[in-house]
């Protein structure tokens, strides 16, 4: 279910979080949310549209990466993480959401990493980001349900024209998780979103049928993830622009900087490395390994049906007032 289509200004008509009680283990979780939606289609909601978020404290801590990797590839997914370090401990987390301050916020205060599969509600277009795509966003988010949240990302220039590689992701990418693992400070949990909108043509029974089968898929057995990088065989190499280009690139750069007139102090170069391995890279693995390197950064990973996988590990962080 695509949420921009939808009429931004209809408020949906639930937005609902239930924890149920602490297990032990994921595949405890696994049985717990299996029974719960087995109820919930005995009995359905009396509402055409809404959001529904299932969520089932573990007690033990398990990392959001190594349940990630041990999931099929063939679903929509999405990792997002904090930074690691001690010395970052009260610092800044990616994953706070400060417009969510009035909500409940036992669990938030102490999110480490979250992975997710699967779609609830997905939000995607062609055209540039719009606030009529940003209101169709907060349609399905509260501050009471501070855990239900689309995770995604925005094209820098929107106005240029989209290279092959990234137009899975069209202008911009979002999706709230239909099974998302939230990796906390000494537990973990294991949730389900189901999300429905008649008016979309995406009504309970579907998504509740949708969400069945992508818990088939969920596999609750997690094992502990070598992060090391695994050194694959380079066949090729090409950078576009190559080094001469990037070099004049980076000089009319600096002469425009210096340039007495000029109000830049800051210019951002890009260039696009296409690396051919002897075998398939695993992107979670490789994120894995991300996440040792820079223990300073948050490390994310966004891929959309039949799309490849954007990762990342960047130092920058961004702030959304409420």
């Amino acid at each position: 279910m695509n949420g921009c289509e939808g009429d931004p200004k209809l408020p949906v008509g639930s937005i609902e979080t239930r924890t149920l009680t602490v297990v032990p283990s994921p595949s405890k979780a696994m049985e717990r949310l299996n029974v719960a939606i087995r109820e919930l289609k005995c009995s359905p909601p009396p509402l055409t549209s809404g959001i529904l978020r299932l969520q089932v404290p573990i007690e033990e801590q398990i990392e959001a990466i190594e349940w990630l990797h041990a999931q099929h590839d063939n679903l929509p997914r999405c990792f997002f993480s904090g930074r690691r370090s001690r010395a970052n401990r009260n610092g800044f987390n990616l994953l706070m959401d400060i417009g969510n301050e009035n909500g409940d916020t036992s669990f938030t205060n102490n999110l480490v990493g979250v992975a997710g599969v699967g779609s609830a509600v997905f939000f995607q277009q062609l055209h540039p980001f719009s606030y009529h795509d940003w209101r169709s966003i907060k349609r399905f988010l509260s501050p009471k349900c501070p855990l239900i949240r689309a995770y995604g990302a925005i094209r820098f220039d929107a106005t240029a024209n989209i290279s092959p590689e990234w137009k899975a992701f069209g202008s911009f990418c979002f999706m709230v998780p239909q099974v998302e693992f939230d990796e906390l400070e000494g537990s973990s949990m294991l949730a389900t979103t189901i999300a429905w909108d008649n008016a979309l043509s995406w009504t309970w029974d579907e998504a509740i049928r949708s969400l069945e089968t992508t818990m088939q898929q969920i596999a609750s057995v997690v094992v502990k993830l070598k992060k090391e990088a695994s050194g694959e065989s380079i066949l090729s190499k090409t950078h576009v622009p190559n080094k001469t280009h990037w070099d004049l690139a980076v000089k009319k750069a600096l002469q425009a900087i210096n340039t007495s007139t000029s109000e830049l102090v800051k210019v951002v170069l890009a260039r696009s490395s296409r690396i051919l391995t002897a075998t398939n890279i695993d992107p979670i693995a490789w994120l894995a390994c991300l996440q040792v390197e820079g223990e300073d950064a948050y490390q994310f990973c966004l891929q959309p049906p039949n799309g490849p996988a954007f990762v990342g590990n960047t130092s920058y962080y961004f702030t959304e007032n409420g």
